[in-house]
């Protein structure tokens, strides 16, 4: 099997410049060999997530975007705001391999026992750069997908996955018995709503439109809430109020959503109060932004209390704070449901190349619900 590796296979990069230019385009790089701790994978499938998009490709404008050359030779250039530059000092000039997760076989393994457990096999990765024909990684960073299972199938075992799970252990620690979600009807959340059907957690999902809020209805969500709604804020509260949900993870950011949340909490915790207080509750009330569907300033209108709170969450520092035995209970609860729990769909798998391909850009920048690409590094084309 090692002779039959290549020396060299195509990367993805994505490089924007000093002068404010952003430009794709693949790599000839060398197929390395592996230390006694790493393995050589042939990356089969690795999914377009939305946190892959913000490497990808930044703060440009994708709507003006060129492209040039074919195949292997393709490029694309865009430009990014004059005002976004300092913000990306540290990634200027420097060509970046993109895409956190991915699947493939093993082709090549070093010498230690762990590694060379892994040769042959079939395993889902993290660590960043598996837009790529070929990933060098530890193989402690690779997880061996159970036997009859697809590197599609596994492509997404890592950040979708553990998010989900991560909200309700954020929840349990946090001392919170029931949480919201926003955008309620992506792959993301729609394994979070199964998570919470098993474990009996009290999920409110937050969609945008009637075919999102079917698309959860159908799948046994218990409360969903249509934001486009009339009566959104009387229904959420109602729906707030049954599930007693005081966390709240949104993947919208910008706008007055994260505070509608925090005052429909308020509102429903106020509903069987005994006593007034000009403080409001006192019970705390969070919202935790991990995503940026609306880019816009996040707007706080004050008008629930002041035992809240509003922040960031991220996966990465989450894990690290769990602790390595914790962070292993999660990853094997996700690989023994790939196929059920937590398993995702796809409307397109594409090439390299058809991933620089601007009509396939169009489509999976706008991280629309139901859209969901899967790249085949090594598909043809």
């Amino acid at each position: 099997m090692p002779d039959a590796t290549p020396t060299t296979g195509l990367e993805l990069r994505s490089l924007i410049k000093k002068n404010g230019e952003l430009e794709l385009s693949l790599a000839k790089v060398p197929v390395p060999e592996p230390a006694d701790d790493q393995v050589v994978v042939k990356v089969e499938a690795t999914p377009i997530n939305p946190s892959d998009l913000g490497l990808l490709l930044g703060p440009a404008d994708m709507k003006n975007a060129a492209a040039s050359g074919s195949g292997e030779g393709i490029v694309v250039k865009a430009k990014v705001p004059e005002a976004s530059l300092p913000l990306l000092a540290a990634r200027l000039d420097q060509p970046m391999p993109v895409g956190n997760e991915g699947a493939g076989t093993v082709v090549k393994a070093g010498k230690s026992d762990e590694a060379q457990a892994l040769k042959g096999k079939i395993v889902s990765m993290i660590g960043g750069a598996m837009y790529a024909q070929y990933r060098l990684i530890k193989a402690r960073d690779c997880q061996a997908l159970p036997s009859g299972t697809t590197a599609a199938e596994g492509a997404s075992w890592f950040v979708n996955p553990l998010t989900a799970l991560g909200m309700t252990e954020t929840m349990k620690r946090e001392g919170h018995k029931a949480l919201v979600h926003t955008a309620a009807a992506s792959n993301l959340g729609q394994m979070l709503n199964r998570i919470c059907l098993e474990d009996g957690i009290g999920l409110v999902n937050i969609v945008r439109s009637p075919a999102q809020a079917k698309i959860l209805r159908d799948a046994g969500a218990k409360q969903v809430c249509d934001s486009t709604e009339a009566g959104f804020t009387g229904k959420l509260a109602q729906a707030l109020a049954e599930t007693g949900a005081t966390i709240a993870f949104d993947a919208i950011g910008g706008g007055r959503l994260a505070s509608q949340i925090l005052a429909c909490m308020e509102m429903a915790i106020t509903r069987s109060a005994s006593d007034y207080s000009r403080y409001g509750s006192s019970v705390h009330k969070q919202v935790y932004i991990y995503g940026s569907l609306d880019p816009g300033p996040v707007e706080l209108v004050r008008n629930y209390g002041m035992a809240w709170g509003v922040g960031g969450w991220l996966l990465t520092p989450f894990l690290q704070k769990i602790g390595r035995a914790d962070q292993q209970r999660l990853r094997e609860r996700v690989a023994r449901s790939l196929k059920t729990t937590f398993a995702s769909h796809y409307t397109r798998t594409i090439s390299l190349p058809e991933a620089l391909r601007l009509e396939n850009i169009a489509l999976y920048s706008k991280r629309a619900t139901g859209e969901k690409f899967l790249i085949n590094p090594n598909k043809a084309g």
